[in-house]
């Protein structure tokens, strides 16, 4: 099943629904313009919601450092949602975990968007 992506508006962040593989080749070129579309909209807070992803490979995994970073030297964050097991445990052994914000509850991910805006 090959990556699908949409996108929904909630408050001031954008969250991106990810669903089946992201893995090297065309989702993965499909992801990172995703991503720097949404930034060079000047939408800086991006949610990615990986609830329904079944297998991230390790460009994949880069894809997501690299959106995490161009996020970050715009000023915007880049933050993940409902990782699944799988997806977790390679986050945990490749100790990404410690780079990424992740939540498993929207409503608390999208509230940390409007904390860490009024700091």
């Amino acid at each position: 099943m090959s990556m699908k992506a949409k996108t929904r508006r909630v408050d001031s962040v954008t969250v991106v629904d990810i669903s089946g593989r992201i893995t090297l080749g065309e989702d993965l070129t499909e992801l990172r313009q995703l991503i720097r579309n949404l930034l060079a909209q000047g939408q800086k807070h991006i949610l990615l919601n990986l609830a329904d992803v079944t297998y991230i490979d390790s460009s994949g995994i880069g894809e997501l450092v690299s959106g995490f970073t161009a996020a970050s030297n715009q000023g915007g964050q880049l933050k993940l949602l409902n990782l699944t097991k799988k997806v977790h445990d390679l986050l945990q052994i490749t100790k990404l975990l410690t780079v990424f914000e992740v939540y498993e509850d929207e409503a608390t991910a999208i509230a940390s968007f409007q904390k860490a805006t009024r700091v």
